[in-house]
């Protein structure tokens, strides 16, 4: 199938074949892919109701709507995704990516995070969400300790801001993408 091929009728030769792509899933295959992205299935139907997409900064503005708009079960959805910081899921190469940045911390590091991932859990009911792309276990460290003081009204909003940035990163990738799949 030629990148020509994957392209709607009036849509810009300049749309990134990823996206191209994505905007001709089938709805079943395209809401796999979304639930990658976020695990808010509330989340994922808006942004499927919206297809198609004729640039990604159209997908990514969609994207942080319908984050600005999830419920608290909604976010609650969303954070089970997210396996806890220091703890990525196994065989899985987001979070492990994501988290790149515990990769080599050392056991003093990973125990502190331990427990501080179980005090904010205990704290707030959820994992602590941030957007660990490029950042440093010290500097994950550092954000969950000053947030976990937070009030659950306050924390709650910084969760849907960390959110959408990690929707975003993960849009890219999908709008980057390339490799035949889902058809």
């Amino acid at each position: 199938m030629t990148s020509s091929s994957l392209r709607l009728p009036g849509e810009d030769p300049a749309t990134p074949e990823g996206l191209a792509r994505f905007n001709t899933l089938r709805d079943s295959a395209a809401r796999a892919v979304l639930h990658e992205v976020c695990a808010s299935s509330a989340w994922g139907s808006k942004i499927l109701a919206q297809r198609p997409f004729a640039t990604a900064e159209a997908l990514f503005l969609a994207s942080d709507a319908a984050t600005a708009e999830l419920t608290a079960d909604d976010l609650a959805e969303a954070m089970a995704g997210h396996p806890p910081i220091g703890r990525p899921k196994p065989g899985d190469p987001t979070s492990s990516r994501e988290q790149r940045g515990m990769a080599g911390a050392s056991e003093e590091l990973k125990v502190e995070m331990l427990e501080l991932n179980l005090a904010y859990q205990e704290r707030f009911g959820h994992v602590f969400l941030i957007c660990a792309t490029g950042a440093t276990g010290e500097q994950m460290r550092d954000a969950m300790k000053a947030r976990i003081i937070n009030t659950p009204e306050r924390e709650r909003e910084l969760v849907r801001v960390e959110l959408g940035r990690i929707n975003r990163i993960r849009l890219d990738i999908v709008v980057a993408a390339v490799a035949e799949q889902g058809e």
